[in-house]
């Protein structure tokens, strides 16, 4: 049954026991609760009120819905990354990785950003044809686009609806440059595209590789490629001239920190070319589901990853002030960057560059039609 409470604005570190939802209803899940977003005026959670209803309830499902989006690159000003223009072809991810920082966004449209963030996914429907016109607008000046930077192009349902396939057959006809970032071997699909786009210099590929323990990745991101399918597809890559980077990210304090040198060493050895890592964010909603997180799974240490965390954050579990919110702050964020640089500098890694002066805009249907 739903039970309906009154909803606290203020952020709660902690979820109750009772708002979890059913194990065998969320199998496969990342996220152990549904959550009301912090823009919901009531708290809606789900309880057994001894009537056994809970156990006919079947398990969560995935839900595509189309999204008809008025624009799709999306505009950033943040001196935290190197792009200043994104692409998200889906609005939610069925990978379930409980730490992703773009959870919070399912609030804006009244979902949870816990399981609702995984099994509601919002499909941007003719996302190619808006990108074929916002590419032939008179004032668009090239840079690179990344796709990946929220949630995965590459996620299970991209199988079916094929949006990042259609957007990136667009960038590959007008010579644009871009940089992806996936856990996914679906990207291999798209070698056809990608290979002759690096001949180019136009393209980059990140893997996120955050564990090469099996089981912590079965936790950590339930829907996602097994760590050895993400090195395998780092090879691949490489083997087809796809240039590739490897993200070590999120970093999470005692939990998969003491993997920073072999994560690099294992995908420097799969041919990854750069390297980037992020340490863990938490913002909003996210900061009481990863806290419920590792309070099921890892309740031995909860309370030092916590103190970890907040001591990379001035005391807080989340800074989104510019220059702390990527890597933290503080000594043991200070800790983490060195070991990551000199990793880094030991396996020579370097920075990937994509070319801009290629670029061919789409041609506009006036435009076409004067040929005759």
């Amino acid at each position: 049954m739903a039970h309906t409470l009154s909803f606290d604005a203020t952020i709660k570190e902690n979820l109750t026991p009772g708002s979890l939802i059913e194990s065998q209803r969320r199998r496969g899940r990342g996220s152990l609760s549904r959550e009301s977003g912090r823009f919901e005026p009531l708290r809606r959670e789900e309880l057994d009120d001894g009537w056994g209803t809970l156990e006919t309830l079947s398990a969560l499902e995935t839900k595509a819905h189309i999204e008809k989006p008025r624009s799709l690159i999306t505009k950033n000003d943040s001196p935290d990354i190197r792009f200043d223009r994104s692409i998200n072809p889906y609005r939610g991810c069925e990978h379930g990785c409980v730490y992703c920082f773009a959870r919070p966004t399912h609030a804006y449209v009244g979902l949870s950003p816990g399981l609702d963030f995984e099994t509601e996914i919002f499909v941007k429907e003719g996302a190619a044809q808006l990108l074929e016109r916002e590419l032939s607008a008179q004032n668009y000046t090239p840079k690179i686009i990344a796709i990946g930077s929220n949630t995965d192009p590459y996620q299970p349902i991209e199988k079916r609806h094929r949006i990042m396939r259609s957007i990136l057959e667009v960038l590959s006809r007008a010579n644009h440059p871009v940089g992806i970032v996936t856990k996914s071997a679906l990207v291999l699909r798209d070698l056809d595209l990608l290979a002759p786009m690096a001949e180019k210099g136009l393209v980059k590929v990140a893997i996120s590789l955050t564990t090469l323990d099996p089981q912590l990745a079965r936790l950590m991101e339930p829907r996602a490629a097994a760590p050895i399918q993400r090195l395998n597809v780092i090879e691949k890559l490489t083997a087809a001239g796809v240039p590739v980077t490897v993200m070590t990210a999120p970093i999470i304090p005692a939990i998969n920190d003491h993997e920073i040198e072999k994560l690099l060493s294992r995908a420097h050895a799969a041919g990854a070319q750069e390297a980037g890592y992020i340490l863990l964010r938490l913002p909003y909603e996210l900061r009481a589901l990863f806290t419920q997180w590792i309070n099921q799974y890892f309740p031995d240490k909860a309370s030092r990853i916590l103190s970890l965390i907040q001591s990379t954050r001035d005391g807080k579990l989340y800074d989104s002030a510019f220059g702390k919110r990527i890597i933290g702050a503080g000594p043991y964020a200070w800790m983490i960057g060195r070991r990551f640089e000199i990793a880094s500098k030991k396996l020579n890694f370097q920075q990937i560059s994509l070319r801009t002066d290629l670029f061919a805009p789409p041609r506009r249907k006036s435009e076409q039609l004067s040929l005759f």
